[in-house]
Formats: structure tokens, C-alpha cells, sequence
């Protein structure tokens, strides 16, 4: 078979070792075998004798392009490709002509887009059209989330299917490729080959960049371990974007690792952000929200900690001030938890929304004018502190809405004791207002 990646002519040494090793038929493809493999999704499209428009929406280096010439070789479509950073109305147009008059001659067109996140909502939808006369298949790659990058409208006429990340054993793989097309192993010793493989980040592309720029450097019969593997190739920074779903995914699992109780995986996810540069006082605002919406009452210092790691951080600055942070990350994954304020929170919301601006009983409302006392305000108010065990147990809502419990602690931590404050109030406020 002639090599679809040709490189445009170039020699193979001249070609980098990742454009040299691009699959030649999908079954080739490595680490997406739930859309190439036998039973994937791609797979049975093909076998169908029918492609759609679809979305490929994943990381860098997982094959998408790749993927995308294979369908249109497969299924003897023209190919054509444009990226959304360097073109504008005009190339659209071009592209759409050209697919026209394709299209009269017999032939369709697979339109790969890539980057198709970076067109604008009208761009976007100049696509419309083309695709619902079957002038193109689209196939648009992005690596951010296409529910928020792209119109609805787009949407609804593609598939989205997800490439995932390479994993190890999935990196492992293209190394032992990339070493059968160099016909020599990769000059590494198993940790270092290992620290390589961590380096790639999910990233193909990465992998076998990485592992070419370890084969220019080594000497002859030289094998590098962790330390000369790190002198030879700048390490790869963390695939994160403190503005997309990178930031929002670890922020996530951040959050829930707190909430779950597990502080190994929290501090895992917050050194992940910190290595990745994401701002310290950043987590340390998260930190306090979480003391307040998952801690609650259930530890009251939990937001004293959050407040104070904050506040540690902004006075100590980088690197000491990470740790102040890691502690309260510790210190609240370990804590009791509760979301029994939180609840009761936003119950006490839809109840104040739902029944609008009802007045207060007037018993507990101050009478500072002759007309508002002869009204009745303040009128049969007891003075807590006057009643027996300071407690009067009258009603404060208002008349129209009757009694409500919002809160309902749990018995965890110290709600514990505040529950047996409420039950307690609650059987004094029976016995001295019998109905």
C-alpha cells in the first residue's frame, strides 16, 4: 500500500518518526480500539458503506487526523483538509465550490476541519447547508468540550465520538514500533523508559517526539537512566489549560476527592494543578468553598483551616505557602462531613422566593413609633433570657407560612451536639406552646 502520510515527498529520514509511523489502515491505529477496533464505532460505519458527519473531540496526539485521512481512504472519498487558525470566509467558500463540482463529477468529499472550536458561531454554521445537501462529511477535531465550543445546531448534525488519552500500555506499544522502525532499541534503562512514558502525557505525537530526541542524542552504547533522560529532552508540560476543561476536570475531581474523604487523591489532584501552574489562592477560594458547602457545621474549624491556608499562602508566597494549602487539603479530606447547611440553605431560598415578602409576626417586630405600638408590634413578646433555660420557644415565621425545619443535621462530628440542641428545643418548645 503507498503511505498516505507521505510528508510531501520528503525522505523517510528526513520525515519526523511520528509522521514516518502514522497508521496505514485503521486496524493499525493504537490506544482507540473502541472506535477502530472490530465492534468500534468507526468499524461499523465503514462496514455500513455509510459515513456522517461526526466531531472528534480529544487530547492532542490520539490519532485524530490519522483517523480522519484513513476514513476518506477507506471509503474512497476525497479528502480535504483546512484548519480553523489559518482560514477564514473566504477559504470556506473555496472548499465548498470545489466539493460542489466533486459532487456533480460522482465523487463526495470528507472535509477534515481541525481546530473546528476556533470558527466563530456564524462561521460555524456556513457548514449547515453543505452537509444537509451531502455536499461534504465533516469531520471536525477539537480538543475542547464541543457543548460549549460549537453551535447546537452543529451539533445536531455530527456525532461526537471521544478519543481517549494513550495510556501507558498504549505509549509502551508505539515505542515498540517507533524501535522496530529504527532497528534498534530506544537507549533507555526500564525506569527512565518509564519516567519517558510519563512524560508523553497521553500524547502519541509526544511519545515518539521524545523518544526520536533521545536516539540524536545518545552515544554509541550509551543507555540513559532517569537523570540523563531528563538533561537530554525538556521535560513536556502537563496537558492543562487554566481556562478549559483541563482546569475544570481537575478542579472537579479535587473537589469530590475532598468530599469523598480521601485525602491521598486530593493532595494528588492539587499537586497536579500546582505542577501545571494553576494559581495557589485560586485552590485556596475552592479550599474555602469546601469547608463551607461540604463540611459545614459538621466541623466548624474546617473553615477556620480553608481561611487560614488561604490567608498563609498570600502571606507566604511560592513554594512555602503550597504546603500551608496542602494541609488544609488534608485537613478537610479527613474531616467529618455535611451538607446539612448547604441544604437547608437553599430550601430557606426556594421558600423565601415561593412566598414572597410575608410580614413577620408582629410579637418579634419593635414598635419605635405611638402608631406602630397601638398596631400591635412587638405585642406578647417574651425576652428569651427572661424564660426558663433562656428558651421561649415561640414562633418566629410568619403567620401565612406556618413552621418550616430547613435544617435537619446529621449525626456526624459536631452536628451531633447541635441535633441534640434542636431535639432538645424542639420537645421545651412542645410542652411550653401545647396546640
Amino acid at each position: 500500500m503507498s503511505d498516505l502520510f507521505a510528508g510531501g515527498g520528503l525522505p523517510d529520514k528526513q520525515r519526523p518518526l511520528a509522521d514516518r509511523l502514522r497508521p496505514q489502515t485503521l486496524d493499525e491505529v493504537c490506544g482507540q480500539e473502541h472506535l477502530t477496533g472490530p465492534d468500534g464505532a468507526l468499524s461499523r460505519m465503514i462496514a455500513s458503506g455509510s459515513l456522517g458527519s461526526m466531531i472528534f473531540w480529544g487530547p492532542p496526539g490520539t490519532g485524530k487526523t490519522t483517523v480522519a485521512r484513513l476514513l476518506s481512504h477507506e471509503t474512497n472519498l476525497h479528502f480535504e483538509q483546512i484548519s480553523a487558525i489559518f482560514s477564514g470566509v473566504a477559504d470556506l467558500k473555496k472548499v465548498f465550490d470545489s466539493a460542489r463540482i466533486r459532487r456533480t463529477n460522482g465523487r463526495q468529499t470528507l472535509l477534515f476541519v481541525d481546530e473546528i472550536h476556533r470558527f466563530n458561531r456564524s462561521q460555524q454554521d456556513s457548514f449547515l447547508p453543505v452537509m444537509e445537501d451531502g455536499t461534504i462529511i465533516l469531520v471536525g477535531a477539537t480538543t475542547e468540550n464541543p457543548s460549549f465550543e460549537l453551535n447546537a445546531a452543529l451539533l445536531s448534525r455530527a456525532r461526537v465520538l471521544t478519543f481517549k488519552s494513550h495510556g501507558p500500555d498504549s505509549i509502551e506499544e508505539l515505542l515498540k514500533r517507533a524501535e522496530a522502525a529504527m532497528e534498534k532499541p530506544l537507549p533507555l534503562d526500564e525506569a527512565a523508559r518509564a519516567s519517558l512514558i510519563g512524560m508523553a502525557d497521553g500524547d502519541g505525537r509526544a511519545a515518539l517526539t521524545l523518544a526520536e530526541e533521545v536516539w540524536r542524542a545518545a552515544r554509541a552504547g550509551e543507555v540513559f537512566d532517569t537523570d540523563g533522560l531528563v538533561r537530554v529532552v525538556q521535560r513536556r508540560a502537563p496537558i492543562y489549560d487554566k481556562g478549559q476543561d483541563g482546569h475544570y476536570n481537575l478542579i472537579s475531581a479535587l473537589h469530590k476527592s475532598v468530599r469523598g474523604s480521601d485525602p491521598d487523591a486530593a493532595l494528588y489532584y492539587f499537586a497536579r494543578m500546582v505542577d501545571a501552574g494553576e494559581d495557589p489562592l485560586f485552590l485556596g477560594r475552592r479550599l474555602v468553598r469546601m469547608a463551607v458547602e461540604d463540611i459545614g457545621l459538621a466541623d466548624p474549624q474546617a473553615l477556620v483551616v480553608a481561611n487560614a491556608a488561604k490567608e498563609a499562602y498570600d502571606f507566604l508566597g511560592s513554594p512555602e505557602g503550597e504546603l500551608a494549602l496542602a494541609n488544609a487539603v488534608v485537613y478537610l479530606a479527613t474531616a467529618p462531613k455535611s451538607n446539612g447547611v448547604y441544604v437547608a440553605y437553599k430550601a430557606a431560598v426556594k421558600a423565601a422566593k415561593f412566598h414572597g415578602s410575608l410580614l413577620p409576626p408582629k410579637h418579634i417586630l419593635n414598635a419605635p413609633t405611638k402608631l406602630m405600638g397601638e398596631e400591635g408590634y412587638g405585642d406578647g413578646y417574651r425576652y428569651d433570657h427572661d424564660e426558663p433555660d433562656a428558651f421561649s420557644g415561640q414562633d418566629y415565621f410568619p403567620e401565612q407560612m406556618g413552621r418550616r425545619q430547613f435544617y435537619d443535621p446529621p449525626e456526624r462530628g459536631f452536628e451531633r451536639e447541635i441535633r441534640k440542641r434542636l431535639d432538645w428545643w424542639a420537645k421545651l418548645r412542645r410542652e411550653r406552646n401545647p396546640k
